[in-house]
């Protein structure tokens, strides 16, 4: 080889780095960086996002608004809700919503389920701008329009901004229920409150506006929030305080207290708004709609009903439609209508007038001023014990038996309080009959029953189904509730320990609070 050309090879083998990891002119030579595999995209059924700990963060910086599913395959719950949540998806993507939705397997990514403290199933948390630290806990509906209205409303504006009257009658004829904010200012802390109520109110449009002429046009000289509904008394102002500004929780409760109708009739579709409602004392006329002198008595009721507005809740109860169970919660047969029945559904004390007379505005005024003032005794409901109560291997308490089988300081009691209605009650009876079974030969364990829609204890009461409690033998009347997964495994487990709770473990969404519809109270969040 030519001398010459030597010297200049040697050269360009070390600047191309093909000399491996000798010194080249320059010193030793640095190893190219190693690329970093382009991070892992999730995949989709149906519409949704499926996350793991490793593809969460890119769906945060991707999506400045995503809505997360924690659920888990074997949950009840999230089952019925998977075909809601996949048409909310589908809802939002036919607007194009700047909003994605998600789902994480909860057990299967428990270090997920741990960071943002899943402790049920399903829990849906709603991030904002890649906000990894503080995402909001979903409060809103099951349903697919739910779901995704709730979504829209934290994306967009949670009111309609107005300009003009054309503007405000065109929303105000849009809906029955109609919620316009009149603000001099609307850069005031006022109208923060005001949208961000708002925000959660999914079932009635809000307007905002700051115009002159409207607040003209409507009669107001000062900040004042309006409700304009289609039926009642059509309007109801609640001016806002010029010292104090606006209360959320008050405002809140006033819209809610005068969106319903004076006299709401009990159906599916109005249960779930009743109970919603922040109003204790419900009212409630059993009648036969099929029957013209029933439907006549609805006359003097709805007269009766103005002066008592926020105070007691007005319902109708058709015995003739599918309310066997609001009948039998009320220890009530359908021949027996038309009747009053008044409840405290916070203390669930019921009461009945004193006679049966004529239903009248009178007589339904007079009624409602005696129990407010408490000129009547709640009365309870109970069965007779049944000749062979203690014969099955489950035994069936009633309200005359519970105290003496419950309190026995011999015996381990635990007990299902049931709805012979509740669907949960039904599903989890196979496991209850086998865990008596097992128990059969202890001597010390009982483990009973007690249709808690038909026997009322004052000293327990039940507000969801199925409850379950424990009662240890001893002195004291020790009443330990059970929280714990509801199979055999896990109850015998909690029995052999003695009572102690297992460790708490994600479950699925615990029951909702009687007395809403089988369907709800049943389902909870349960519900779906």
């Amino acid at each position: 080889m030519d001398g010459q050309l030597l010297p200049v090879l040697l050269l360009l083998l070390g600047a191309s780095g093909l000399w491996g990891q000798g010194p080249g002119p320059e010193g030793p030579l640095e190893e190219p960086p190693e690329e970093e595999p382009p991070e892992e995209k999730p995949p989709e059924e149906d519409g949704i996002l499926v996350l793991s700990r490793q593809t969460l963060g890119l769906a945060l910086r991707e999506h400045p608004a995503l809505l997360v599913e924690f659920y888990a395959p074997w949950c009840g719950h999230c089952k019925a809700l998977a075909p809601e949540y996949s048409k909310a998806a589908a809802l939002l993507a036919a607007e194009s919503a700047k909003v994605r939705l998600a789902k994480v397997d909860g057990p299967a990514e428990p270090e997920l389920a741990e960071e943002f403290a899943v402790t049920k199933y399903p829990t849906l948390k709603f991030f904002l701008d890649g906000n990894h630290r503080h995402p909001e806990e979903y409060t809103g509906p099951w349903e697919a329009e739910g779901i995704a209205e709730w979504l829209r409303r934290r994306v967009g504006p949670s009111a309609t901004r107005l300009e003009d009257e054309e503007g405000a009658q065109a929303l105000i004829d849009a809906r029955d229920v109609v919620v316009i904010g009149f603000f001099q200012d609307l850069q005031d802390k006022d109208v923060a409150t005001f949208l961000a109520l708002a925000q959660d109110a999914l079932d009635v449009s809000f307007g905002l506006t700051n115009q002159p002429q409207l607040f003209q046009k409507f009669g107001l000289t000062k900040d004042t929030v309006v409700l304009f509904k289609k039926y009642d008394e059509g309007r109801a102002d609640f001016p806002v305080d010029e010292e104090l500004g606006l209360d959320q929780g008050d405002l809140s409760r006033f819209l809610l207290t005068h969106s319903m109708h004076l006299v709401t009739e009990f159906n599916s579709q109005t249960s779930r708004k009743i109970f919603a409602a922040r109003i204790l004392n419900h009212l409630l006329l059993f009648v036969n709609q099929t029957l013209a002198p029933h439907r006549e008595l609805l006359a003097g009721f709805r007269e009766a009903a103005p002066s008592f507005r926020g105070q007691v809740l007005f319902v109708v109860v058709d015995v003739g439609a599918s309310n066997d169970h609001v009948l039998q919660y009320f220890g009530l047969k359908a021949e027996e209508a038309p009747t009053l029945r008044f409840i405290n559904i916070e203390t669930t004390k019921k009461y009945m007038p004193a006679d049966r007379g004529p239903v009248t505005t009178t007589s339904v005024a007079a009624f409602c001023h005696a129990v407010l003032g408490g000129e009547v005794k709640p009365y309870r409901l109970s069965q007779e014990v049944p000749p062979n109560w203690d014969q099955r291997p489950v035994k069936t308490l009633v309200g005359k038996n519970f105290e003496q089988v419950a309190f026995d300081e011999t015996k381990n009691v635990f007990i299902k309080f049931y709805a012979p209605w509740c669907t949960h009650c039904k599903e989890m009876a196979p496991a209850w009959e086998a865990l008596a079974e097992k128990y059969r030969d202890h001597e010390d364990i009982v483990i009973a029953e007690l249709d808690a829609t038909a026997n009322e204890l004052e000293a327990l009461p039940v507000h969801s189904f199925p409850t379950l409690k424990y009662f240890p033998a001893g002195p004291g009347r020790k009443v330990i509730e059970y929280k714990g997964t509801r199979d055999l495994e896990t109850f015998s487990k909690f029995l052999d320990s003695g009572g102690e709770l297992p460790a708490e473990e994600p479950t699925e969404v615990p029951g909702a609070p009687f007395p809403e519809m089988p369907e709800n109270i049943t389902e909870p969040k349960d519900e779906l």
